[in-house]
Formats: C-alpha cells, structure tokens, sequence
C-alpha cells in the first residue's frame, strides 16, 4: 500500500532547497539524514472555509461576470373553453389541435406542448429563439383560437404612420398582438382600420395604433405656394437660411429644388413651430417680392455650365456674395436669355460676376489622326494623366471615329496643354505608322493562335499593336500600327500566314471515341509517330467529356488526302481486332489452360494473335475473355474447349426453347438461369445472341448435371408459356392507326376488358401486318376476337360521296397532299377523291371501310367549317425583326401556328427595303406601309388576334444599361463564358463596346420581358463586382513588423500549427521573409486592417511571451521517465499543452540521464516542474515497492551475497522512518512485519529446492 502527500508551495520551496543544499554539499551520511516528522510528510489537507466566510477576490471577480442572456426563450399563455377552435372530446393530444402544432413546430421551428386544464381551457407553452417563439404564437392564435374581428377609426394620413417603413411597424405589431391588422388601400376612401384576432390581442392592436395617431394628431402639415423665382432667398446661398429656420423652429421645411417646377413648399412639424416657419417665410418672400427687380442679359448657351458651375455651386456663389439670384433657360430650351433678381444697387456687381464666370473657360479643338488618339492617351492613360496632373483644371475630350480632340479650361491652362498635346502628336507622327490589310475573317482564329500565341508572338518580335476585328462585326480588316519598319514585317508576315492558310483544307473523320486513346498511344507515342510521317497536317481529337467521334485533320490538301487514308485504314484494322467472346471454363482447369510457366497461354496467344484475359485466382467468375479477329477469336475459344474436353468427362446437350421466352429464362441480370446453374453442380448454359431468332440453348457440364439442368430450363420454359400464351394476328398496315386510336383510345379499352397485351410492329420491323396478342390463354382468345371483328368491319369497303365548296379544295391537295395523307393514315387508309381543276363540280368521293368512312366525313366537315370561319389578319412588323420572330429553325413561329391554329405567312425579303423609311416631316402621317413589312395570319378570328399578339410581343427591343468601363472585362468573363451565360439565362444578346471605345454603354436586344430581366440582372451582377473590388481594395492593407528571425520556427508552429491558427482567427496572410532576402527579420501581414492589426498585436505578444521565455534544468530520477512520458509521448504532449512549457528529456547514452530541460514564461515553467517533482514523488514509491518486492521474493542467498552492499542493505531494511507518528504514541503500537500471527503467509510454506535436469534457472 503506497501513501501519497500532498506539498504546500511553502513545503515544496523548502523541499527543493534542500535538494539544492544537499547537491552543494553531498558530504552527510544517509544514516544521519533528516527524518521528517509524520504531519510534514503527510500534511493534512486544509479546512473547507465556513458558509458566512467571505471567500476575497476571486468570488469578487466571479461576482463581476455579467450575466449571459439565454438565447432560448419559453412562453406560455392559455387559451378558455369558450374561445377554443376545437372541442372535440377524443383523446386529448391526437386530435386536430395536436396535428395543427405538429405543423406550426415545423414550420417555426418551436417546441410547444399542450395542456389541458380543469375548466377545459388550453394552456400552451413555447420554447425556442425570440423569432421563432412569436412566429409560432401567431400561428396558434389564427389556427387554435376562434377569431372575431374589430374596426379602428384613424385619420387616413395617419395609415402610413401605422404601416411604417416598408412595413416594418405593421409586421411588428402583428407579431406582438398575434393579429391580422387590414389597412384599406390610398385609393380606397374608407379610413376604418380592421383587426381580426382573439379579443385579447384586438384590444392590444386598438391601444397601439389609438396611441400611433394620437402621436400624429401634434403635428401639422402646411404648404405655401410661392413664385419659384423667390425660392432662392427664401433657402439662401446653400441653404444656410433654410436651415437656419428649421434649427430655430423645430419644423422641417421642404422646398423644390430649382429642376423639379413646382412652387409648394412645405412645412412639416408641430403645430407651433410650424406656425413660427410660415411666419418667415412670409416675411422674407413679402420683403423680396417689394425690394427687388430684375435684369435680362444674353449669354451663349455653350457658355450657361460655367455660369452653373458644378452642382450650382456658381449660382450659390453668386447669390452669397451679392444677394443676387441667377435664373437660368432650361437646359432643353434654345433660349439664352439670363435672368438676374436681386435689390438695384447689387444688380451691377452681380452682373460683372456672371460675365466673368461665362468667359473663364475656353474649348479649344486639337486635329489628330483618329488612330493616334490611343497612341497620345499612352499606356493606361500615362501622356494625358500627366497633362490633367499638372493642369488638373483642363478638361481634354476624345471623340471616337473622329479627327478632333477637345480641351476645356481656363485659358492658359488650355493653352499649354494645347502645346503638350500637339508636341505628342507630332514625336508620334514621326516615329509611327500604320497599315491595313483585308483577310479573310474565316482565317482570323488561326492569325491569332491558341490563347493569342501567333498573335502575341508578332506584337512582341516588331513592337507593334495588331488589332483584329471581333466575329460580330463581320469585317475583314486587320490593322498593324507602330514602328514603320515593324509595321511592314508584321504586314508580310501575316500575308504569308493568310496565303498558307487559303492552300489548307479541313477534312472531319468519324472515329469513335473508344478508338481515341488507341489512336493516340501511352503519352501520344502512337500519334506523334502519325505526326512525324504527315509533319504538315494538324490531327485535333475532341475533349473527352464533348463525347464527339469527330476527328479534325487541317493541312495541304494531297497531305490531308493520305493522312485519312492512313488513319481510316489503321481504324478498320482496330475494328477488325476488336472483337471480343467470352468462354464459360469450370475455374479447376483454368491452371491447365495456363501451362507451366504460361506455356499454353502463351502459346495459343501468338498463334491466334489474340488478347485471352482470365479471371483473378480469387474471383467467383469462370468467364475467359478472348479479344481480337473474329475468326482469330473463335479458333482461340475452340483450342481452350479442346483443352477443358481433354480433362475432363463433359457432355454437351442442346434444348429447344422458343426465343421469346430466353428473356424470361435468364431472369433479372441473369439470376434465374445463374440459379439453375448452381443448383446443377456448375454446368454452363449458354443461349443463342439477343436477335438471332435461334432456339436451341446449349448446356455443358458433366453427364448427370447436364440432364438435370435441361429437365429444369424445360419445365421453367413450360410455366413461362402458360403465362405468356400469345397468339398472332394479321391487318393491314394501314389499319393499324384506326385500331389503336387517337391516344391509343381504341386498343386501351380492348386491354382493359381482356387483360391481354397488344403488340403493333415497330416501322423498321420486316413484318408490317403482323399483330402480336400476348398474356393468359383465355384473355388472349378474347382478345383476338374483338380484334378480328374490328379488321372485319373495316374489310368492309364501301364508297360514299359529300359536298365541299370548290373554294375549299385548294385547302385538301395543297402541300401534295399533307391534309388527304393525314386523313388516310388515321382512318384506316381512306381513299378521298377531289374533281379535277376546271370541272366546277362540289362531290368529293371517299372510299374505304365503313367506320373509316365515317370517320373520314366527320372530320373533312370540321375543316370546312373551319375554313368557312377562317379570316386573314395583316400584322405591321419591319422586315429587319423577322428573323428574330421566327426563331432559330422557324421554332417560334411553329409553336404559335400549333397553339392557335393559324397559318402564319411572311413576305418575300426585299433587298431594296433593307434600310429604313426616312423619319417623317411637318406632321405628316399617311405612310403607306412596305408590303416586305406585312406578315398575314390566317384562321379563326379570335385566333388571328391572339396570334397576332403573340407576334407583337416577339419584336425585340433595344436598352441601354450604363456600366462601368472598368467592369466590362469582368462581366464578360475568361473567354466570354459570363457574357455567353448571361445571353443563354436570358435569351438576349448583350452587345459589350470595344475596350479602345472606353464607352460605358452596354446594348441588351431582345424581347421586353427578357431585356428588362437581363437588364436586372446585368445590374446586380455589376453590384457584385463593385462590391467585390471595395472588397478587395480593404483586404490588400499591408503591415509589417520585425521579428528576430530566431523566433520565426517558434511563430510557424509544429507543422505551421500555429501560423495557421492566425491566419484562420484574423483571416490575414502572414508572409515570412525567403531564405535569400535581405530583410531576414521582416514579416508582412495583408487583409483588413483591423485584422491586420490584430494579427500583428496577437505576433507581438506571442513574440513577447517567447521573449519572456526561461529554460531550467531538473533532475528527474531516469526510472519515471517512461511513465512521464507515456504511451507514444501521449502523456507527456498533454502536460506540455496544460502548462504551455517545452519539456527535454536526455537522450539515450547522455552524460547526466536524470537531466530535463523545462523551458516556457517562468511562472508557468516553475508550475510544471513543481507538477513533475510530483509525479516523480509518486511513481518513485511504485518504483520502490516494486523492486523491494522483488528483492522480498529473491532467495536470501540472492539478497544479501557477494557483490551486496551493506550500506545499501541497511538502508532498504530501514525503510521509509517519520517521527511522532500516530503508531509511536503511549498505547499504540507498530506492526511488526517479520510477525507469522501479524502477517501470516497464505497456503503452504515455500518448497525446497530441487534441481532440475534443465540446469538452474535462470533470473
């Protein structure tokens, strides 16, 4: 039994001094070593404090902590008998309220529970998140609690106050009074408020919304209608006066600002202040209206902007500094009449001002060649960036497809940007060139090469700007631009690529795509060897996930030519040797068939020239597969059965069983004929190839197993039959249709009566007349004799003759035929005769089976009536929106023909019409529209008009949407896939401008309701991108901080651990520096700069703390180390983390093996090697007790013989000794151990020894 004490930081100090003291010295005898005294070694553990004591800071601290509000919330409010919705009597908790708070719990997400009380009310109790608590509230309320319902009587201007912003209040006050609050529309006159509910929450809704418009009865609302040309003085220079009124007052004033033209302002607040507001307002308009006039003076309208200034900042100028209001023509008008208003001795100094500010900018035009224009812009507009930096009031404009660029400010500034610009323009005349040349646009891909590789390769060799026209703009020319001498080699260059590519042709093989890989070989060594014997034709394989078999060769034409022909013979050769048969082999001779060695294998492999795979040793399968020439094959599979034959006793039998039943026979992925074969000792059973319409299946296998498995297919074949009794029929190809019926009408209900199945034959089966009648005997016999009385009625040929207006016989033939066609394939190949052309005779002759007949007429007269009822309706569409209307391949038009049964009938395209009619002039309205513009659509009336709609709405519109220069790339995407997505999700077409035009205009064309939603969402996707650069532009905030870079392992962390857990908690990247940069102790942080910030204060500190850091050495006995450390380190990893400290051990074969280094902040490095002193402590009396019960159980002889040291004897038989121990006071008395009565031994005592005849053991 092994005592532990428990040290006090007091003891411990002194413990560990003493272990100091005693390593100093090291010269006192262990006999005359300190005992301790029983309480030192075992101190008792201390008094528990009592209740009333008070506890000091740390119940301070705690009492500190302020509580945490639950985020789960419970409710519970109760509904009476009387206001119950269900009463039923059933079993309390299945009825409907218990189904109504199933679905309320998954629609909230709340948990409720129902109760029931003494006088039959409900009490209900909800639990969950606020949100959740007061949705479910609501709902039990409307669905668990009659309702009844209440009027509120407000003034109307006081609803919007009720309903809130977006109706925020209104839902609010929902929730909160679990009712349904009606507010009645603005257009509506009636005022009354209506609340439905429980009485409860109505009378709560009522308060709150009596106390909303009692709210609303202190303030007023006024509006004074004032002449707009003394607005101005009333707001003042920038408003200030306004302002001014309403900070005094209290009251809000709204005055129209000078582009809206109305003269009310209004006045908003209470009753009071609003009357103080009218009262100055009055007084300034009184006081201006009698002290100022007015002056009329002409300026140039291009000159009004600089008399404005930006936002009107001018006027407002103006207005401050001599009190004088400026009213400017509006900007659509033509007059350039200024107005001034103001006191006469202002009017002048006002006036000077005005000229003044109209002549202080001038627009001065520079001429350039258009195509310089980018060329002066210069790289991401350096040249004019400069000039705007050092004249930043100089405004400088270009002008696409233009010669002229405009520059706008004051007059020196514009004029030495003038000389600037001309000086660019005249270096660039000098030193650059251009040229033109027309290619032809089918060629231009190839011009610009995979990813821009031609392309970028002539840009970058002669330093010159190669522009190629989009596919859109259907333009052949190509234009070069640079240096002269580039620009020519650049010319010639691109002509002989042209030249080369007009001798090329491009041939499309069919290939399959299992082929593909064959053809191109283990890392293309197939077809580089192709390649290599055809060098100059280009072999393109589709993508595999495309799952296209066509193979692209571009090249010489006599090249490509030889090239398929090479690829078409190695195709069929792969053909050819690709036919594959599987051999069923019982698996004890597979090793047979292998040989020794692979022998046999191997043998029958290279004299058939096939591929034989065998099954793995430990597969269940006995399938061999053999792969290559059909013929090769088969003499394969006959060399292997030769082999199986020769070992073994093997019959071979064939049954007759009729082809329809094998499906059945082999069962669901071949489970019944496996079955039968394993229940038959393993034979084979093979049937005959789906389709070959053979009968005879084979068996193999050994004699007894082979006619057992017959008797089994014969009798599985017998009940197959019974079942599947079937019998054939014969009619007429042309009947089939009339027996089926529209729908299937006709043949579902002979199955519904029989039971039986009815098979027609499908159109590329050889047999047309054949009808198969497949199911249980009896219903098949039902089956064919309803059937055959059908085909008997319709062999029943008769003719008969009706009347049809010769206007309407056109409708009949036309088309060759299609409408006469249509009517002899659905009723049962009727013959329908019309009078020749020119005989004016109205009998049509109809010839066929009776019921046909019939049939036939019936439907001939709806037409007629159709037709008769037919109009035609003109509808006005420009011919250039006719393409665009029918769709691709005709597919809209087709659809509105078939949904509204008309015809649909376009002009003929006029070349002449394409462009135009010219705008009309004075009024003139008479246009007589193009007959190219003319669509007819023919039918039914009502019909013609919902066609005619649905045309109309066809015509695509054009928008524009204004989006930032800077965002077009992005909402294109990499290789246009964005732009491509958004015209497929929409069904527009997005025209995005040339990045040299810097327009900001972006074209959606397309029909209304897809170009307002592309529109939409073309919007949204440039707030996205707005929002992902402000993104980007906060997380690219960088700071640095220097670390010795002794520090920096400590900083990343075992395996970047701890690295890694800063960049997850700040959401920054930590960059340290490379081994061969100059700034070894520079680290740089990047992301938001709060986080940076952080994440530099969380280095700093972690930086700090290994600063702080001290390392002490400990002398643990090297007996304990295994269990300190424990399984796997797993021990040892777990103290290092709970006191934050690295721990060393000594290696094995060290100096000093009781040595451990402890290193961390030295209060935490003191803790552990107080932690591990008392780990020592503890597992060192396990230690002892464990070698001093083995010493006990060694034999004397063993314990204290030659080599024993007395000394250590005498101190392992004195053991552990404390003074004043309770076993030492008067009366007491220690156990004596080497007592029999005391500790007397169990069983029987020890054997003598007796020698073994293996020799003395061994210990």
């Amino acid at each position: 039994m092994s005592s532990v004490a428990v040290l006090t930081q007091e003891s411990f100090a002194e413990h560990r001094s003493g272990l100091k003291d005693f390593e100093i010295t090291g010269s006192a005898p262990e006999d005359e070593a300190y005992i301790p005294t029983y309480l030192e070694a075992f101190p008792p553990l201390p008094d528990k404090g009592s209740p009333g004591e008070k506890t000091g800071e740390p119940a301070g601290a705690w009492s500190k902590i302020r509580p945490i509000k639950a985020s789960v919330i419970t409710q519970v409010f109760h509904v009476p008998l009387e206001e119950r919705r269900y009463k039923d009597n059933s079993q309390f908790g299945e009825g409907e309220e218990a189904k109504v708070c199933l679905d309320i719990m998954q629609k909230t997400g709340a948990h409720i529970e129902l109760s029931l009380a003494k006088d039959q009310g409900l009490s209900i109790m909800v639990t969950g998140k606020l949100d959740s608590v007061m949705k479910a509230r609501k709902e039990i309320v409307a669905r668990l609690q009659t309702q009844a319902s209440a009027t509120v009587l407000i003034p109307k201007e006081h609803h919007r106050f009720v309903i809130g912003k977006n109706g925020e209040k209104l839902q609010e006050l929902e929730l909160k009074t679990a009712t349904k609050i009606a507010i009645p529309r603005s257009d509506d006159p009636n005022a009354n408020i209506r609340i439905t509910g429980t009485k409860e929450g109505i009378e709560k809704a009522r308060h709150e919304i009596q106390l909303i418009s009692a709210e609303q009865d202190k303030r007023a609302v006024e509006r004074l209608s004032f002449e707009k040309a003394f607005h101005p003085f009333i707001a003042g220079a920038y408003n200030r006066l306004v302002q001014e009124m309403s900070q005094e007052t209290g009251a809000r004033i709204s005055i129209p600002p000078p582009s809206v033209p109305k003269d009310e302002i209004v006045i908003t607040g209470e009753k009071e202040a609003v009357a103080m507001a009218i009262a100055r307002i009055r007084a300034i308009y009184e006081e201006k209206k009698r002290k100022t006039t007015t002056i009329s003076v002409e300026v140039k309208k291009s000159q009004h902007k600089y008399i404005v200034g930006p936002k009107g900042n001018t006027l407002q100028e103006i207005l401050e500094n001599t009190g004088v209001s400026v009213e400017m023509p509006p900007l659509d008008s033509a007059s350039e009449t200024i107005i001034l208003r103001g006191e006469p001795d202002k009017l002048g100094p006002a006036l000077t001002q005005v000229y003044a500010k109209a002549k202080s900018v001038i627009v001065v035009e520079v001429i350039a060649p258009a195509w310089l224009h980018r060329f002066i812009i210069g790289k991401k507009g350096q040249n004019i960036s400069r000039i705007t930096q050092q004249l930043p009031k100089v405004h400088i404009e270009f002008t696409d497809g233009e010669e002229r660029i405009s520059l706008e400010g004051p007059t020196e500034e514009v004029e030495q940007a003038q000389a600037q610009i001309q000086e660019i323009i005249k270096d660039l005349m000098a030193r650059m060139d251009f040229a033109e040349i027309n290619i032809d646009q089918r060629f231009h891909r190839h011009l610009i090469g995979k990813n821009g590789a031609n392309i970028n390769r002539i840009k970058e060799q002669y330093k010159v700007s190669v522009r190629i026209p989009q596919d859109s703009e259907r333009c052949g020319l190509v234009r070069i631009e640079g240096d002269p001498q580039g620009v020519q080699l650049a010319r010639k260059e691109l002509m002989d690529m042209a030249q080369r590519m007009e001798n090329e042709r491009t041939k499309d093989l069919i290939i399959e795509q299992k082929f593909h890989r064959t053809i191109i070989g283990q890392k293309g060594e197939k077809i580089r060897e192709v390649r290599d014997k055809f060098p100059e034709v280009i072999i393109i394989f589709p993508d595999q996930q495309q799952k296209s078999d066509i193979v692209q060769l571009r090249g010489p034409k006599n090249e490509v030519e030889k090239c398929a022909k090479f690829l078409q013979k190695l195709i069929a050769e792969l053909v050819e040797s690709s036919f594959s048969i599987s051999v069923p082999i019982h698996k004890q001779f597979h090793k047979n068939i292998i040989g020794k060695g692979g022998a046999n294998i191997k043998k029958i492999r290279e004299e058939t020239s096939t591929k034989i795979d065998l099954p793995t040793e430990n597969s269940n399968s006995e399938m061999i597969v053999i792969t290559g020439k059909k013929s090769s094959c088969e003499a394969a599979r006959d060399r292997i059965l030769a082999i199986e034959k020769e070992l073994a006793n093997l019959k071979e039998a064939e049954v007759s069983i009729p082809a329809k039943l094998h499906n059945s026979l082999i069962g669901s992925k071949g489970s019944l004929v496996r079955s039968v074969m394993e229940e038959c000792g393993g034979v084979h059973i093979h049937f005959p190839a789906e389709g070959s319409g053979l009968d005879k299946v084979t068996i193999r296998g050994p004699a007894e197993e082979v006619e057992r498995a017959r008797r089994q297919l014969l009798q599985l074949a017998e009940e197959k039959q019974v079942n599947n009794f079937s019998v054939e029929l014969q009619a007429k190809p042309e009947y089939h249709k009339f027996l089926i019926g529209r729908g299937g009408a006709n043949i579902r209900r002979v199955r519904d009566r029989t039971g039986a199945r009815i098979i027609f034959p499908s159109p590329d089966e050889p047999e047309q007349d054949h009808i198969t009648i497949m199911g249980k005997e009896e219903a098949v016999w039902l089956a064919q004799k309803e059937l055959e009385m059908l085909i008997k009625n319709l062999d029943d040929v008769i003719e008969d003759s009706m009347i049809v207006e010769p206007r309407h016989h056109r409708h009949f033939v036309c088309r060759r035929g299609q409408v006469l066609r249509e009517l002899a394939e659905e009723y049962g190949g009727v013959a329908v005769s019309f009078p020749r052309t020119g005989t004016h005779s109205d009998s049509i002759t109809l010839k066929g089976p009776r019921e046909c007949v019939d049939a036939a007429k019936k439907r001939i007269q709806e037409i007629v009536r159709d037709l008769e009822s037919q109009v035609s309706v003109e509808v006005l569409i420009p011919q250039r929106y006719h393409r665009a209307i029918m769709g691709p391949k005709g597919c809209r038009i087709q659809q509105i023909t078939r949904e509204h049964e008309v015809q649909i009938k376009f002009p003929d395209r006029d070349e002449s019409a394409a462009q135009e009619p010219a705008p009309q002039e004075n009024g003139d309205t008479d246009l007589i529209p193009r007959k190219c513009d003319v669509i007819t659509v023919t039918g039914r009336a009502e019909k013609c008009e919902l066609a005619r709609a649905a045309l109309l709405a066809l015509v695509p519109v054009t928008i524009d949407v204004e989006v930032s220069y800077d965002l077009h790339r992005y909402i294109i995407g990499q290789k246009g896939i964005g732009i491509r997505k958004m015209m497929e999700d929409y069904e527009v077409n997005i025209w995005v401008p040339q990045p040299e035009q810097q327009s900001d205009i972006i074209k959606i064309t397309g029909q209304v309701e897809s170009v307002e939603r592309a529109k939409q969402g073309l919007l949204e996707r440039v707030q996205e991108l707005k929002a992902e650069q402000e993104d980007r532009a906060l997380r690219s905030y960088k700071v640095s901080l220097t670390v010795e870079s002794k520090y920096h392992p400590k900083i990343i962390g075992r395996k970047g651990a701890v690295i890694s857990q800063i960049r997850k908690d700040y959401d920054v990247n930590v960059q340290f520096p490379d081994k061969g940069d100059e700034q070894q102790d520079v680290i740089v942080i990047s992301g938001y700069e709060r986080n940076a910030n952080e994440a530099k204060a969380a280095i700093e500190q972690l930086v700090a703390a290994l600063q702080e850091m001290v390392s002490e050495d400990i002398r643990l006995d090297r007996r304990v180390h295994a269990r300190i450390i424990g399984a796997r380190g797993k021990a040892i990893r777990k103290l290092m983390e709970e006191f934050k400290v690295d721990i060393r051990f000594p290696q094995p074969g060290s100096e000093d093996p009781n040595k451990v280094t402890v290193t961390g902040l030295p209060e935490n490095v003191d803790n552990a090697i107080d932690h591990l002193l008392n780990l020592e402590e503890e597992y060192m009396l396990s230690v002892t007790e464990t070698e001093t019960l083995a010493a006990y159980m060694k034999p004397p002889s063993k314990t204290m013989g030659t080599g024993g040291n007395d000394e250590d004897n005498k101190a392992l038989a004195k053991g552990f000794v404390v003074r004043d121990a309770p076993w030492n006071a008067q009366g007491n008395k220690a156990p004596d151990m080497s007592s029999a009565e005391e500790f007397p031994t169990f069983g029987s005592g020890i054997a003598p020894k007796q020698a073994s005849a293996w020799g003395p053991k061994k210990c």
